[in-house]
């Protein structure tokens, strides 16, 4: 056990007698003004409202627009941009493989690390939790349950889920499951006296909007939208007072830091209530990035209710973490973001220096400048590089005051142009899926990923309807998969129209499944369309390799092929009556 461990951990002004566990809970789609504790007068949350009233919270804290690049800048402390991840598809969703992540530091520190639920940073190796520092993993594929990477036809109740790599059959609702697992392992770790960092990373509130038929009844009163989003964030709430309870009845509650959080701006509930902010998710405006952000600790003093009004960011949070706990940061690491851990003690009387931060949302292939932006100060927005607001003044920012002063502006503007050129070699750097490691000998590539302009078939609802995702003028697939041979030899290169755990045909047509409660359909209600390919095509960097034909009732054409180490644009696609279509699985085993 490292130092940190055996020793009293003194930072920050904090004294902690014992190993400092983790519990952080961050939810997806849940905006600041999704909570009764922020002023929403229709939901029901008292869970996390006496969570608020017992910890340090930051009430001007500020997260990516959209759901992975807010998880990708939460586990490393850097900018989004840095990280490769932009993006939530597309292969702009995977991150790279030389940033060094919270779990990896915790378990270099001594610590069990577990995660839970909604990963949304690559589904293949290098990019699984497990292939970054996570000792326990249980989640499931791509950015939502039912989406394209997932376990087919999996749905918000009674899933399949990865479990350590392999699948494995739940009983229940999503976050239930999700909650369960994580509690196990908390308790586990409490028996073997093992610190450990549990990260609790749902779906929910996400769509497709279901919920427990309970939870559904608790807002008769709303929109069957709004009836499902609230009570999907209700049945979380009940589940953070549950874990907050087994902390308790495990006796670790003063030892453990418990955080509750969201990824971005409300998705559904803007209309109801939005803390007087302009938008929601996906947006510069301070409601698609503005967060609540809660965190209790007795051992360290956190335990009543105290406003840091600050401007605060996610690259702030690892940073303070491992002030917080002693663990020691990577020589070789460089946060962009600060350790607020003297911000958040209620003791202390802290000059905080004078900062920018910023957040975009790109959601493209590749980064453009401005898109989607807020420098942010703790005085001004500027948003899109154009217009300026004051934000104690104006929060609903509707008065733009960029013309009265351009000089903000232009400081502004200064410091985002050094941000965007310090990123922007970056870029190029594209997040490859390796082939041929001995940790991950067979890759299964999804649609997912496809690397194109156009959105690929992210969920498998558009898989079932099978989906083209094809410029309109040209009927040649264009998006590829970016993957990296790190092993000589001969590879199997197995194209599929269904994922491999369907047992379906490549021609044949399925069924619709069967439905949830809520008011959205399930992916699998989609039926699934049969394509009638003729051929399969090997397509690798532009050249169509091998051509077969298609069985009847084949499930998969294979191929053969020599491959040396390098970087290889995989495009396999199916030969249609009229044009063609991109494999939408691809399986990859190294042979020898």
């Amino acid at each position: 056990m490292i130092r940190s461990l055996l020793l009293l951990t003194l930072s920050a002004g904090f004294l902690a007698a014992a190993p400092t566990n983790i519990v952080f809970v961050i939810t997806d789609d849940q905006g600041y003004g999704d909570l009764g504790c922020t002023g929403n007068p229709i939901i029901k949350t008292p869970n996390i409202d006496k969570l608020a009233s017992e910890s340090s919270g930051l009430s001007d804290y500020h997260v990516g627009p959209t759901c992975s690049p807010t998880r990708c800048s939460l586990l490393t402390g850097h900018w989004t941009n840095r990280t490769g991840v932009w993006h939530t598809i597309m292969g702009r969703s995977m991150l790279r493989e030389n940033e060094v992540t919270v779990g990896q530091m915790f378990k270099d520190g001594g610590y069990e690390t577990g995660m839970f639920g909604k990963w949304h940073l690559g589904d293949n190796y290098p990019y699984r939790p497990e292939d970054r520092g996570f000792t326990e993993v249980y989640r499931h594929g791509g950015g939502g349950v039912g989406q394209t990477p997932d376990v087919w036809d999996n749905a918000y109740f009674d899933g399949s889920y990865f479990h350590n790599g392999k699948i494995v059959p739940a009983k229940g609702f999503c976050t239930d499951v999700f909650f369960d697992q994580a509690n196990a392992f908390i308790t586990d770790c409490a028996k073997e006296k093992k610190p450990f960092l549990a990260y609790i990373s749902l779906n929910a509130p996400h769509s497709p909007l279901h919920a427990p038929q309970k939870y559904l009844d608790m807002y008769k009163d709303q929109s069957d939208k709004i009836a499902a989003f609230y009570g999907m964030i209700t049945n979380i709430d009940d589940n953070v007072g549950k874990t907050r309870e087994l902390v308790k009845s495990l006796g670790i509650e003063k030892d453990t830091i418990f955080i509750f959080t969201t990824d971005n701006g409300s998705a559904a509930g803007t209309k109801i209530f939005n803390a007087g902010m302009r938008a929601g998710k996906g947006s510069p405006y301070d409601g698609g990035h503005r967060v609540p952000f809660f965190i209790h600790w007795p051992a360290g003093g956190l335990t009543n209710e105290h406003d840091v009004d600050e401007l605060t960011h996610m690259v702030d949070i690892v940073p303070t973490l491992l002030e917080l706990t002693g663990v020691k940061k990577p020589e070789a690491v460089k946060f962009d973001g600060l350790s607020i851990a003297n911000l958040l003690d209620p003791k202390k009387d802290v000059e905080w220096p004078e900062r920018f931060v910023i957040s975009d949302s790109q959601r493209v292939r590749d980064p453009i400048k401005w898109r989607g932006s807020a420098v942010m100060s703790k005085k001004y927005r500027l948003i899109n590089g154009k217009e300026l607001y004051e934000i104690a003044a104006d929060p609903g920012q509707r008065n733009n005051i960029a013309k009265d002063h351009p000089e903000v502006v232009e400081t502004m503007r200064e410091f985002y142009d050094k941000w965007w050129a310090e990123l922007e070699p970056t870029f190029s750097q594209t997040t490859e899926i390796y082939l041929g490691h001995p940790d991950h000998p067979e890759v299964t590539l999804t649609a997912h990923d496809w690397i194109q302009k156009i959105y690929p078939p992210w969920h498998q609802g558009s898989v079932r309807g099978a989906l083209r995702a094809q410029e309109k003028e040209d009927p040649k697939h264009i998006g590829y998969w970016a993957t990296k041979v790190v092993r000589d030899g001969k590879y199997r290169v197995s194209l599929r129209r269904w994922p491999a755990e369907s047992g379906a045909g490549i021609n044949e047509a399925l069924p619709a499944g069967k439905g949830v409660p809520g008011p959205s359909e399930a992916f699998r209600e989609t039926p699934g369309k049969g394509i009638e390919a003729t051929h399969a095509t090997l397509r690798i960097d532009g050249k169509d390799l091998e051509t077969k034909p298609v069985p009847a009732k084949a499930a998969e054409v294979s191929f053969e092929t020599e491959l040396k180490k390098g970087s290889y644009q995989f495009s396999p696609v199916f030969k249609l009556k009229t044009g063609e279509v991109g494999a939408y699985y691809a399986i990859i085993t190294w042979l020898e």
